[in-house]
């Protein structure tokens, strides 16, 4: 009995465990967030099996460099010699011998000796043999093995350059959905303000109505007023739970995590006074761009690897060989050794190669194009972005203000209400009035995060403790 009560505690421990383990609820402000995304995102994680793919391209290209040692060896028995057919020697020699004879006239002539001429069966061939043979070979110059280990090392800059820029978006991402989050979680609060207010407003009616000091139609307004706030309540709420699906979507963690997101949307004021300086800026820092440069670089290198196939190859080469041969495994053996230099060089493929280097050309064209064509994408987004930005600086400066011209008509109206001076739609439109304000305020505070974490994204202003995280990694590559 002491067992059992023993292994169903137990057993409800283990549950318990698991049931908060799921229910753990993951509390993230907006570096935790990106810091989480760094690690789980599919696409940075498919770039960055690119670079130790292109780690692995740049120690082949060296191979190519180096010696190349071989080894081989094998093992022969004939389960039926070979043949030649020889004519008979014996006979050759013997009508040799009577013809001179009797030319000679030492001995009378008797054709009868000489013998009908034939072919016989001969083997060289012994039944077992064996060879071993070990043979080095170096390169000496090969100008194709020189620019693939170039073209190689290019890669592979354009490999984390990629996971740079696979970041740089990412980072981007999550700063849009927590900020998104963000928008819709401060909003239900002014909302669900709106709604405490209205409901205090209907409770101080209802006391008054008690005592008769109101009237039913003023109670009713309020009601009803109450009443069409709550489904607004509860939309931006659902709102709000979509905005957090989103960022996990954006994070790459599991859509049943249960997260909360600190922060506040805030105003920090940047001065950016040159828009030309800033589209230099993006020319020169753009992640994007510089990965279209560095392919572009890859591109030439791939160029210079075909035209490299025109060129001459020098090797040397030496190898050393033990075999042997009987037919009785009682071997006779011998060892042969040969050193050398070989020069080879195409004369003709049909054109193939110049039609290579062609292709490769135009592939350089047209990344040059893509480029010119991304630097014309982000001067555009700047500009755009810039102009928003000095609109949205003005329209804050003047909701500030509204918000706080708002809240005083709103206390206004009340103390007018509970004087007696003022009427229910006076306080309802105030109200109104001030909850527009602060969403306004709000939405031009967070019109103004998006579009510097955009100028941002635009001229590669990304937080380096991001990328160093990469930099470490590679080093086990």
């Amino acid at each position: 009995m002491r067992n059992s009560i023993k292994f169903i505690k137990l057993l409800l421990i283990l549950i318990f465990s698991v049931i908060s383990a799921y229910s753990q609820t993951l509390n993230l402000n907006l570096d935790e967030a990106i810091n989480l995304a760094l690690e789980n995102n599919r696409e940075i994680l498919t770039a960055d099996l690119d670079v130790k793919k292109a780690n692995a391209a740049v120690r082949e290209a060296y191979g190519y460099a180096l010696p190349s040692v071989d080894f081989s060896a094998s093992f022969t028995h004939f389960l039926q010699k070979p043949v030649m057919f020889f004519p008979d020697f014996e006979a050759l020699l013997g009508n040799s011998v009577y013809g001179i004879l009797f030319n000679e006239k030492l001995l009378p002539r008797d054709n009868s000796k000489f013998k009908s001429m034939q072919f016989t069966k001969q083997s060289f061939a012994l039944a077992n043999s064996f060879s071993t043979k070990a043979q080095v070979s170096q390169i000496l110059f090969n100008s194709t093995v020189l620019e693939g280990i170039g073209a190689s090392s290019i890669y592979l800059q354009l490999a984390k350059e990629n996971v740079f820029n696979k970041a740089s978006q990412t980072i981007l991402n999550v700063k849009k959905a927590f900020y998104g989050a963000l928008l819709t979680k401060e909003m239900a609060a002014i909302m669900e303000a709106s709604l405490i207010n209205a409901q205090n407003n209907l409770n101080n009616i209802k006391a008054l109505k008690k005592q008769g000091i109101i009237s039913e139609y003023d109670s009713l307004q309020v009601e009803v007023m109450v009443e069409n706030l709550k489904p607004l309540v509860l939309q931006l709420n659902n709102a709000y739970k979509t905005s957090l699906d989103a960022l996990k979507l954006a994070i790459g963690i599991d859509p049943k995590t249960e997260i909360v997101i600190n922060g506040m949307i805030e105003y920090n004021e940047q001065q950016i006074n040159d828009i030309e300086n800033l589209i230099q800026t993006a020319y020169k820092n753009n992640l994007t761009l510089k990965t279209l440069e560095l392919k572009k670089k890859v591109d030439e290198a791939f160029v210079n690897v075909e035209r490299s196939s025109l060129y001459p190859s020098l090797y040397a080469f030496g190898s050393f060989e033990f075999a042997g041969s009987s037919d009785k495994l009682n071997f006779d053996t011998y060892n042969s050794s040969v050193v050398g230099i070989g020069l080879s060089i195409n004369l003709f493929q049909g054109n193939r190669t110049n039609q290579k280097i062609e292709q490769s050309k135009v592939t350089v064209n047209q990344t040059e194009m893509t480029i010119n064509s991304m630097k014309d994408v982000i001067s555009f987004q700047l500009r755009t972005t810039y102009n928003d930005l000095n609109r949205i600086k003005t329209l804050i400066e003047s909701q500030k203000s509204n918000v706080a011209l708002a809240d005083k008509a709103y206390q206004i109206s009340l103390v007018r209400y509970k004087e007696g001076t003022g009427t229910q739609l006076e306080i309802q439109n105030s109200e109104l009035a001030l909850r527009q304000a602060k969403t306004n305020l709000l939405q031009s505070l967070y019109d103004y995060n998006i579009a510097m974490i955009e100028i941002d994204n635009l001229i590669g202003n990304v937080n380096k403790a991001y990328l160093t995280k990469f930099e470490s990694k590679w080093k086990n590559y």
